[in-house]
């Protein structure tokens, strides 16, 4: 006689990426404090800048992804692979145009934005992990197919 095998649900999916949206909010209000104070004590007011627009790259890289997958969990393969590789190449995109467009301003301090999105992509990354690696799911188990994916 063998065990069932637990059930995974849709919801705590969706669960895990709700925790690890919210892990990047607290991760992207700290990184405007500690980023702008720093900018300011480097660079003043241009470093406060440099640092909320590393700020709002941060929340777009690294947002994108986790509302990507989340959109798509627990729909077909293909179309999940599909909409996650097409919204990294259109964020890569968009990061390296608005990079390019602002190694050319001059009011833009490189070192502090290049730090504030460093810090916020690589802990943006370890919270991911985190939050899904903390979620209350069997890492094996059947697909409930009785729920139905929200949206």
């Amino acid at each position: 006689m063998t065990a069932a095998k637990p059930s995974i649900t849709p919801d705590a999916a969706q669960d895990a990426f709700r925790r690890a949206l919210r892990f990047l909010l607290w991760l992207v209000g700290g990184l405007a404090v500690v980023g702008g104070v720093a900018g300011l004590l480097v660079d003043g007011w241009t470093g406060v800048a440099s640092a909320a627009v590393g700020v709002v790259l941060t929340l777009f890289f690294s947002g994108t992804t986790v509302v990507s997958v989340q959109r798509t969990a627990g729909k077909d393969p293909a179309q999940m692979v599909m909409v996650i590789m097409g919204a990294w190449v259109v964020k890569m995109l968009v990061v390296f145009v608005v990079l390019a467009v602002l190694s050319r301003m001059g009011w833009v301090q490189p070192m502090v934005l290049g730090l504030v999105l460093a810090v916020g992509v690589v802990g943006s990354a370890l919270l991911d992990y985190r939050a899904v690696a903390g979620a209350r799911m069997p890492y094996v188990g059947q697909w409930d197919e009785s729920h139905t994916p929200p949206g």
